[in-house]
């Protein structure tokens, strides 16, 4: 299994924060290869997502379901079909890392854990002489490129105005 934890400060409390990691449907906003996404639910537990991607000469529609969530530190998903993939948002209040100019800070984190060999061949309709393989090694450098973009445009959003972010990289165990 790989993983991906990151996470940055933004000028705002858990309260105001979540909000913004539940609406799913702005996603396509921050994500680079994300174009749309189709919604059945709430937002709670039990909701489902279709994530339409498109990526060099791919595109796919990468189906999760939000398997809980605890306002307003924690949205948990998964991915529902064609790879072993989880993930969870989580929010904590850090005051002490607002700025003077600032009056409260929050920590988002975004974890995901997945499997890449567990991603289903037959499901994504590759060019010639392509192998899963192959595009499995490009996508590898280019998610974490896409999280440091997700995270930057989001913090963006809930702040009104866009800063340098800090993307904290956390070393797995």
């Amino acid at each position: 299994m790989d993983r991906i934890l990151v996470s940055t400060v933004v000028y705002r409390d858990p309260e105001t924060v979540f909000p913004y990691l539940q609406s799913f449907s702005n996603y396509p906003r921050y994500a680079k290869h994300l174009e749309a996404v189709t919604v059945d639910g709430d937002g709670g537990p039990g909701t489902r997502y279709g994530l339409h991607l498109s990526w060099w000469k791919l595109s796919y529609t990468a189906r999760s379901e939000v398997t809980a969530v605890n306002p307003p530190t924690s949205l948990e998903w998964e991915l529902t079909k064609d790879i072993d993939a989880a993930g969870e948002w989580r929010v904590l209040p850090e005051p002490a890392s607002a700025p003077s100019t600032e009056e409260t800070a929050s920590r988002i984190y975004f974890e995901a854990v997945y499997d890449p060999h567990s991603a289903d061949s037959d499901v994504v309709s590759l060019p010639r002489f392509v192998s899963m393989g192959w595009v499995i090694d490009k996508l590898r450098p280019r998610l974490m490129e896409e999280a440091r973009r997700v995270v930057e445009r989001l913090v963006a959003d809930i702040e009104g105005r866009q800063r340098s972010v800090e993307l904290t990289v956390h070393e797995m165990p």
